[in-house]
């Protein structure tokens, strides 16, 4: 056994037609991509010893591995959800995708996550045999041939607790009363200020209008809601506010990229 890994030690990259390069940390020794966004001596002659051409691609932080050896300048890639903010400081010349489950630029590939590596697998597979053969691995390791969405479906976002602030006693009751039609007048009343002064300030403290606020939290009850009860959309639809089962649809699509049914699917394994 090599220390690659495999009966074979880091000379059979120089044959080889695919590489992918795992999810990297200090159990993988390779802390200097993801710590420094630079090669390890050991990691820099391995990737130098793989032919022009070759496919090349990562799993989760291994797409640290790709960016510090220069192949992703340019290139759309994507990495884990937790590791996106430090990616991007480390390499402000890739085009980071931070939603997807993984991109394909033709020779270099990326996966957000070790799961979504097996969804990157399963496209490489496709690519390279056809959708039936990628259906049968599918169905051989017990997962989806496609899934949908990207990982921002995975994030968890919760509620931050009310900070003290000249509105956040208005997000407070907000999100106490998300099922009814809150109004800017309504939550400007219950920090005494007029509309004006109150959504100037709510975009101060919370980064956003209060329109986009209260979607983000209707959105947040509604997969708590997919996530963890067995009510129908409708009802979820009227419990977070969003009245009606089509407009829950469209927010989730947009905010997430999925439907209530995928979501719930996903997450609970079962239909709706």
């Amino acid at each position: 056994m090599g220390r690659w890994g495999g009966p074979h030690g880091v000379e059979a990259l120089e044959t080889a037609d695919t590489v992918v390069i795992p999810a990297s940390g200090v159990d993988y020794g390779l802390s200097a991509e993801c710590a420094e966004g630079r090669l390890s001596p050991a990691m820099a002659d391995a990737l130098g010893r793989i032919r022009p051409g070759t496919r090349i691609a990562s799993i989760c932080t291994g797409a640290f591995v790709l960016a510090a050896a220069g192949l992703l300048d340019g290139r759309r890639a994507t990495t884990h959800w937790r590791s996106v903010d430090g990616f991007r400081r480390m390499f402000p010349g890739v085009r980071l995708d931070a939603d997807v489950l993984y991109t394909d630029e033709g020779d270099v590939l990326t996966a957000a996550g070790v799961a979504s590596g097996v969804d990157l697998c399963l496209h490489m597979v496709r690519c390279d045999h056809g959708a039936a053969v990628a259906n049968d691995v599918a169905r051989r390791t017990v997962v989806p041939p496609h899934r949908e969405g990207g990982q921002s479906q995975y994030v968890r976002r919760p509620v931050p607790e009310p900070q003290v602030s000249s509105t956040g006693a208005a997000r407070a009751w907000a999100l106490e009363h998300l099922d009814r039609p809150l109004t800017l007048r309504e939550l400007a009343v219950r920090e005494a200020m007029s509309v004006r002064t109150f959504t100037r300030r709510f975009r101060e403290e919370a980064g956003m209008s209060p329109v986009q606020w209260l979607t983000q939290q209707r959105v947040e009850r509604a997969r708590q809601l997919l996530e963890e009860t067995d009510l129908t959309v409708d009802r979820i639809a009227t419990e977070a506010g969003f009245g009606t089962a089509a407009s829950l649809r469209q927010h989730l699509q947009a905010a997430l990229g999925v439907s209530p049914r995928a979501y719930r699917s996903t997450f609970r394994g079962v239909g709706v």
